[in-house]
């Protein structure tokens, strides 16, 4: 099943050995958690969508102009304007004050039952699978580091559950010996760029921590056998064009936006 699943994921990086030596020279992926006429989402290889702003029938129409079409969730946090809050606010520790939302506690068996209720519900209204937020949050260096076991286990239920779908988890990479058995590509944001929340500044990653990223993504391409995508982020087209000299050597898909990602990418000169 991981074989047909990984020829399903048509990106690049799983068409082309030794991906990163390849070159990618457009962005065809795109990441809207805001509100996009369906009409005008098309010719991606890979959509990642914020579902409660579609219904099916809008779904179907994206997935037929587009290869793959995910809904977005998060696995470690609920956001207080989310439709499920109500259900998962009392599964929670914490609050992230960045983006308002809170830690999900894996460890009451509730949260997993909500998580799997969500999901199967999404998968209904003809999604190809799920881009899987907050993975970091259960690395050592997040919030929810004892929470780790119970993330594995529940990428294993989904990826059970649900064996035809896709299911692509963003960042994480000191999880990935533990995860890749249950995911079909790793998406990692701001290997070359690096914006900043205290200030609010967009601009390039230092040249050292860049090459850095890109020795570990190297390493879970060929020793996984996993495709990467790259989230990036710009406000000018300097920035954008700066970031796409470094990145379209990698080979890799990759989309470059603004931070809160709520609409198409506009960059000013």
């Amino acid at each position: 099943m991981r074989l047909i699943k990984m020829f399903l994921f048509i990106l690049p990086s799983v068409l082309v050995p030794n991906a990163y030596a390849a070159t990618v020279n457009k962005s065809t992926v795109l990441v809207c958690y805001g509100r996009l006429d369906p009409a005008s989402i098309k010719g991606y290889s890979l959509v990642i969508l914020e579902s409660e702003n579609y219904n099916a029938f809008e779904i179907k129409q994206i997935k037929s102009q587009n290869e793959k079409v995910l809904a977005y969730i998060s696995l470690g946090e609920v956001n207080k304007n989310a439709v499920h809050y109500k259900l998962l606010k009392d599964n929670t520790l914490g609050k992230n004050t960045i983006w308002d939302s809170y830690y999900l506690n894996l460890k009451a068996g509730k949260t997993t039952e909500i998580l799997m209720q969500i999901i199967g519900e999404t998968l209904q209204q003809g999604y190809d699978g799920f881009f899987l937020d907050n993975i970091d949050n259960y690395t050592s260096f997040g919030p929810q580091p004892d929470q780790k076991t119970e993330l594995v286990n529940l990428l294993k239920t989904i990826y059970t559950a649900y064996p035809d779908y896709t299911f692509v988890q963003n960042a994480g990479l000191d999880l990935i010996s533990e995860t890749a058995p249950y995911i079909d590509a790793v998406v990692i944001e701001s290997i070359a760029s690096n914006y900043t929340f205290n200030d609010k500044k967009y601009k390039l990653r230092d040249e050292a921590d860049y090459q850095n990223y890109v020795a570990k993504l190297k390493a879970i391409n060929t020793n996984y056998n996993l495709p990467v995508i790259l989230i990036e982020y710009a406000d000018t087209v300097k920035l954008r064009d700066d970031i796409e000299k470094r990145i379209n050597n990698l080979g890799y898909e990759y989309f470059i936006g603004q931070i809160n990602l709520q609409a198409v990418p506009k960059f000013s000169n």
